[in-house]
């Protein structure tokens, strides 16, 4: 069995859920109404990023500077177009999500979420997963002062759980989480179920790479020491 000293600090869109297209589509069609011109592709490249790293990636790519007031009307109408998604049942948990957080749970080893997404589409994925966060530590965007790569939300996930960072597992489907990871002096494990592939993962500093939470869950004496 895993040894309990050893905690898991999820990112949830990607590595939980099933849901970073269905973000990629939501600000593709804040950006259109917002008349930024920006491929889909490119928008997926971003998401698990800071908002403020987006607004300055986007004038940098577009030309068009992204204000705090512009910025504030995207969030809005993002999280409009994600959530009238989420409703209709196309944001579901990943292969073995459920079953890999059971599995910790039983196991008695600490677990928690903390993602780059603010409590307004968040909950709609926690409560695909079937988390509870009166129970479960759950970090979001509004609870700190920079999102990913800045390391901020898995180090208030740590400190929730209050265990020690650098003794976590940090597991995300972005380079972002990986950075974050290093950043926290935490080992990145990274899951391909968020579109990013295996070698850039690496490159951004994950020690492991699984296809999914269910890969995870087989594989997971690989990246936890046992008792």
């Amino acid at each position: 069995m895993p040894r309990a000293d050893t905690a898991f600090l999820f990112d949830l869109d990607g590595t939980l859920v099933d849901s970073v297209y269905q973000h990629v589509l939501a600000w593709k069609e804040a950006l259109d109404r917002e008349g930024v011109e920006l491929s889909v592709w490119r928008i997926h490249r971003k998401i698990g990023m800071s908002g403020g790293l987006f607004a300055n990636i986007l004038l940098r790519e577009t030309g068009i500077e992204i204000t705090e007031e512009r910025l504030a009307r995207l969030r809005t109408w993002h999280a409009e177009a994600y959530n009238r998604q989420a409703t209709q049942g196309s944001v579901r948990p990943l292969p073995g999500a459920r079953e890999l957080l059971a599995f910790l749970t039983d196991a008695e080893i600490p677990w928690a979420i903390a993602t780059s997404g603010r409590m307004t589409t968040a909950a709609h994925n926690l409560e695909a997963l079937g988390v509870d966060p009166s129970k479960v530590p759950v970090v979001t965007r509004d609870q700190v002062r920079h999102a990913k790569p800045d390391p901020d939300l898995f180090v208030t996930a740590a400190q929730r759980l209050g265990v020690d960072i650098h003794y976590s597992l940090v597991i995300g489907d972005s380079i972002w989480d990986m950075l974050a990871a290093q950043r926290a002096r935490a080992l990145g494990v990274g899951l391909l179920s968020g579109g990013y592939g295996e070698e850039e993962l690496e490159d951004a500093g994950a020690f492991r790479v699984n296809e999914d939470p269910a890969d995870l869950l087989k594989h997971i004496d690989e990246v936890v020491a046992r008792s």
